[in-house]
């Protein structure tokens, strides 16, 4: 049985979740707390397996209340969020504070799609459930992200130390993103070519996420516009919602369009971002990290067998979820296989312009 706590200020959203999934026999509402306060006091006292946890509550709102429970009793919380600009930065630094997941809702109660979210909330408190565990030996994220992998790597993992600088880096991420990302990019520090990222969100929430690794970083981070030129030591967002894919209308001049997917299974998708970039005049380089699925990988199959492309998967053990690094390394497409710091050190040497950037390993204290 998985115990769920539900902290959101609002009855009418308490009474909505529950409905979404009282249906399903494997889930027992344990509790609802109605601020962020209440919340932490409860996740101690009950020691839920999840929870939901609203953006704004008074007394104490979600941030803070994330930041505590991660630190006391660590436990898998699906952030409940508006989709607005102001709850999209929130939900965004709920990530890296330890939140796991998020569901975007609309602001409006009439508006509340109650089978559509209750299905993904349901899918989403199964998933994290079962993964309640190894959230807890990870210490509230204060994870060593020292590489893993065996140095005798599979014969497979080519060589890449002398490659030819890439004139396009593209990247895909999901689950787990909003804390990871920042890491390789400090680690990265700005690049002698742009780097275009897919990371899996929903409208509203890129521009917010572009804003807050921008702010981080000290990088040129911006969500994409259609029409966009791509020029070096960008680093550029894709919109959420929909897909882009590159074009070389003429050598030397790469340009970001935004072009939806109807077969895409979750957008912005990695793999419609990579076969795109199969097309491009100049070197590419492709990065696979954490994320479910295995979005990325058919995309990187193109990448390799049409430009011989280096791909570089982040090391499972490292990833928040590692089924999008898992399936490029299973597939036998991964170039190497390392941590968030060694894949921005990696593109530093590759295609560095200045000195990466001074890290340190984020913590909730």
């Amino acid at each position: 049985m998985i115990r769920l706590l539900i902290s959101d200020d609002s009855a009418f959203m308490r009474i909505a979740i529950k409905k979404m999934v009282e249906s399903d026999p494997e889930i027992e509402v344990v509790g609802e707390a109605k601020t962020g306060q209440m919340c932490v006091q409860m996740a101690e006292q009950l020691k839920p397996d999840v929870i939901t946890m609203d953006v704004e509550m008074p007394v104490m709102d979600g941030l803070e209340a994330t930041r505590q429970i991660m630190a006391r009793c660590p436990c898998p919380i699906i952030m409940l969020s508006s989709l607005t600009e102001r709850n999209s930065v929130t939900t965004i630094k709920a990530l890296e504070l330890g939140a796991v997941d998020f569901i975007a809702k609309k602001s409006s109660f009439v508006q509340l799609d109650i089978v559509k979210i209750g299905g993904e909330l349901v899918d989403k408190l199964k998933y994290w459930a079962k993964k309640r565990s190894r959230l807890s030996l990870m210490q509230t994220r204060t994870v060593n992200f020292a590489p893993k992998v065996d140095t005798q790597l599979p014969v497979h993992l080519r060589r890449v130390d002398a490659s030819a600088p890439p004139g396009l880096v593209v990247l895909g991420i999901s689950t787990g993103g909003p804390a990871t990302l920042p890491i390789m990019l400090k680690a990265m520090g700005r690049l002698s070519c742009p780097m275009v990222v897919a990371q899996h969100m929903p409208p509203m929430f890129t521009s917010g996420f572009a804003s807050h690794l921008r702010a981080e970083t000290g990088l040129e981070v911006v969500e994409s516009k259609d029409g966009m030129e791509l020029l070096p030591g960008m680093v550029v967002i894709a919109k959420g919602g929909t897909d882009v894919v590159i074009r070389e209308p003429f050598p030397g001049k790469l340009m970001v369009y935004e072009k939806t997917d109807p077969e895409a299974a979750i957008h912005p998708n990695a793999d419609v971002l990579f076969r795109s970039a199969a097309g491009v005049s100049c070197p590419v380089a492709a990065v696979i990290m954490t994320g479910m699925g295995s979005d990325g990988a058919k995309g990187g199959k193109d990448l390799v067998s049409r430009k011989a492309a280096h791909v570089f998967a982040q090391e499972p053990s490292t990833c928040i979820v590692d089924g999008m690094p898992a399936s490029a390394i299973d597939a036998g497409i991964a170039s190497a296989v390392l941590s968030p710091q060694d894949i921005g050190a990696k593109l530093a040497r590759m295609a560095g312009q200045r000195e990466p950037l001074n890290l340190k390993t984020p913590t909730l204290s």
